[in-house]
């Protein structure tokens, strides 16, 4: 079994930025076969539910980090995993203007229709997604103090060193086995 590495981090916030380009991203190129990756964007934001039955969000940082939140949300729904990882890297690199970052990084990934992406944010669907990220990061238990946070099988026990070396500690959980052997050389 692979070992479930959650990553709960805001779409603008530089230390989710370098984790995911320095240590999440590298790690799964390595050893793919060790890691099921989740990726929760909300952060430290909050959620409103509005009379209309619509939601309302305010981020950490600004209105700019909640879209960019729900692209990615919307990409992480619809995009297979390598691509999905590369697609996120390539939009946390500059996400001032989401729907850019977003329509560069589909040209550089070889995403030719973005239409799907563009359907969830204007249906709404965006919305429900990131809401639906927000309950999972608010169920944390203990809470979320610093984004990003990262969980391995659920247990955030850690973080220092998961955010030094993240393959360092995937490789733990999996020990001296053959399995780990092929991927986490010294």
């Amino acid at each position: 079994m692979p070992v479930l590495v959650t990553v709960f981090y805001e779409a603008l916030c530089s230390d989710s930025k370098h984790f995911i380009i320095k240590q999440l991203l590298p790690a799964y190129k390595q050893a793919a076969p060790l890691m099921a990756v989740e990726l929760v964007p909300y952060g430290k934001a909050q959620t409103y539910k509005l009379s209309d039955g619509t939601y309302r969000f305010e981020c950490q940082h600004g209105n700019v980090e909640c879209e960019a939140n729900m692209y990615h949300s919307c990409i992480i729904e619809s995009v297979e995993i390598e691509l999905r990882l590369n697609m996120i890297a390539c939009m946390i690199h500059d996400n001032r203007n989401p729907k850019e970052a977003m329509l560069k990084c589909a040209r550089q990934y070889g995403i030719t229709n973005t239409d799907f992406i563009q359907k969830c944010m204007s249906s709404g669907h965006a919305a429900e997604l990131l809401k639906i990220n927000g309950e999972a990061t608010h169920a944390l238990r203990p809470p979320v103090s610093f984004i990003p946070t990262i969980t391995l099988d659920g247990n955030q026990h850690g973080q220092p060193a998961i955010l030094k070396d993240l393959l360092g500690e995937v490789c733990k959980i999996f020990g001296d086995t053959e399995r780990a052997a092929e991927y986490c050389t010294p």
